[in-house]
């Protein structure tokens, strides 16, 4: 099968991708306004995991012996673009591949995003009746919910501190308007 291929069977996901996945949660939670250098991100989670004791590795380790979590729409967005941009740019890094596919999924709109998202809820849909997968617990879904909701929020406050300032600034112009006409005004008007 091609790379690439969507018969192609996925993998796991091993027990260091899950330890890098819950670092970036927690940096997420921590530092939710604060943009992740890729590049540095991975070399301080290789860093902090070779230093890790067997022990605290097993944990990874069990969670990657559960049956395969489908894929996210972001990566199933990934796996059919990834492989275009590398082999248009044969020489760009894995980190700017991943900067440019992160840029290009943000300046999608929802109609654009709605194919990877039905794949991905078709993905889910068929681990659930199989008995593999509880969407509800994917931290990639729950994370991909709260980050909606903040940025929906975000949007929305947005929205209502442009009313207010609009509110405000026609207010400021009727008062102008008012001090600027003399008793002569009135008495013409």
């Amino acid at each position: 099968m091609a790379k690439g291929d969507p018969k192609k069977p996925k993998s796991k996901m091993s027990a260091y991708a899950f330890y890098v996945q819950m670092c970036r949660e927690e940096h997420k939670k921590k530092n939710p306004e604060v943009p992740v250098n890729f590049a540095e991100f991975s070399k301080k989670c290789s860093e902090r995991w070779k230093t890790m004791s067997g022990k605290e590795k097993s944990k990874f380790d069990e969670i990657a012996k559960v049956d395969k979590v489908p894929p996210s729409r972001f990566f199933l967005f990934c796996s059919e673009l990834g492989p275009k941009i590398k082999s248009t740019n044969p020489t760009i890094s894995i980190g700017d591949v991943a900067k440019k596919l992160g840029e290009m999924w943000n300046n999608l709109n929802d109609s654009e995003k709605q194919p990877y998202i039905t794949k991905a809820e078709k993905d889910v849909a068929d681990c659930k009746s199989k008995g593999k997968f509880d969407g509800a617990k994917d931290p990639a879904i729950v994370a991909w919910k709260k980050e909606k909701e903040r940025k929906e929020k975000r949007e929305k406050e947005k929205e209502r501190k442009e009313r207010k300032e609009r509110k405000e600034r026609k207010g400021k112009e009727r008062k102008k308007t008012k001090k600027s006409r003399g008793p002569e005004d009135v008495l013409q008007a």
